[in-house]
């Protein structure tokens, strides 16, 4: 069984006014993910410059492995601003490297040994980078228990009908946040009936194995043909919420592929998404009593 686990899409530098922070899902997916023992690899793109060396030796000091390329392009940041209220405000600059993710024989290789893969919709923006990122999963040998996660990220204008539908119809797990389904419901026309409702029918309409959907402190549900599992959102002190859904994506991720089940891998992504939101940053080193969750 192929063991790579791949999360593809945006490696970026979220600048706030208090500095500079690592930001991008793949790389946050691959992180945790790496925590329970599999190999992990983030796919993305940086630039020729200071900033796209900076992503590398990150990367490098998490000992997080990569398989990104460097492009004529600048590096890509996003600048965070806050309002009176505090509210912070994002400018996702275009034209940057993760919108041009080349599709190398390195990465066909590396598709062809990918069992589990997370990919969003912002990485999907621009032609380059979704033509790349639909040749990986199309490259992806069709092998039991593989897992193509499509963890939605609606950001600004950055996405279309046709974009969703697409990677609808390559997922076979589906993650998504109650906004984004107000959203996504909008668009498809899905009207008058309840967020569960609308989840039964994404789930039948796209033939996936699973639909998780995020309620924030409301919970989450992990749906699968004809079987639905709740977890309450635990209380703990936020230092802050960054990552969080990745953590609970990746930790998912690596308990399904353990072969455990839904319940208890739905169990686990919360547990470690709450203990990410107690720490700062995107990607803490988790306790050891969580990892051995998976042995």
């Amino acid at each position: 069984m192929n063991n790579i686990i791949v999360g593809m899409g945006e490696a970026l530098w979220d600048v706030l006014p208090e500095g500079k922070k690592i930001g991008g899902a793949p790389a946050n997916f691959a992180y945790h993910v790496s925590q329970f023992g599999f190999d992990s690899r983030v796919v993305s793109a940086v630039g020729n410059d200071e900033l796209g060396d900076e992503i590398m030796s990150v990367f490098k000091e998490k000992k997080l492995n990569t398989q990104i390329e460097r492009v004529d392009y600048p590096t890509g940041t996003v600048q965070v601003t806050l309002d009176a209220e505090g509210v912070p405000c994002y400018e996702i600059k275009e034209g940057v490297a993760w919108d041009n993710i080349p599709f190398t024989d390195e990465l066909k290789r590396l598709a062809l040994n990918t069992r589990a893969v997370c990919f969003g919709s912002l990485a999907q923006r621009n032609e380059a980078s979704r033509a790349t990122i639909n040749r990986f999963l199309d490259t992806m040998p069709e092998i039991d228990g593989q897992l193509k996660i499509f963890d939605i990220n609606l950001r600004q204008d950055f996405y279309t009908k046709e974009v969703l539908r697409d990677s609808f119809q390559r997922c076979n797990v589906l993650k998504i946040n109650d906004e984004e389904l107000v959203t996504i419901s909008r668009m498809f026309g899905y009207p008058g009936i309840d967020l569960q409702d609308k989840c039964w029918i994404l789930l039948a309409k796209y033939n996936l194995k699973m639909l998780i959907l995020t309620c924030g402190i409301n919970g989450s549900y992990v749906f699968t043909p004809g079987v639905v599992s709740f977890q309450e959102t635990p209380k703990v002190p936020v230092a802050d919420t960054v990552g969080a859904g990745d953590s609970f994506t990746a930790a998912f991720c690596a308990s399904i592929l353990n072969g455990k089940p839904v319940p208890e891998a739905h169990k686990l992504a919360v547990e470690v998404s709450a203990y990410v939101c107690t720490q700062s940053g995107a990607m803490p080193e988790l306790p050891q009593v969580l990892k051995d969750r998976l042995l």
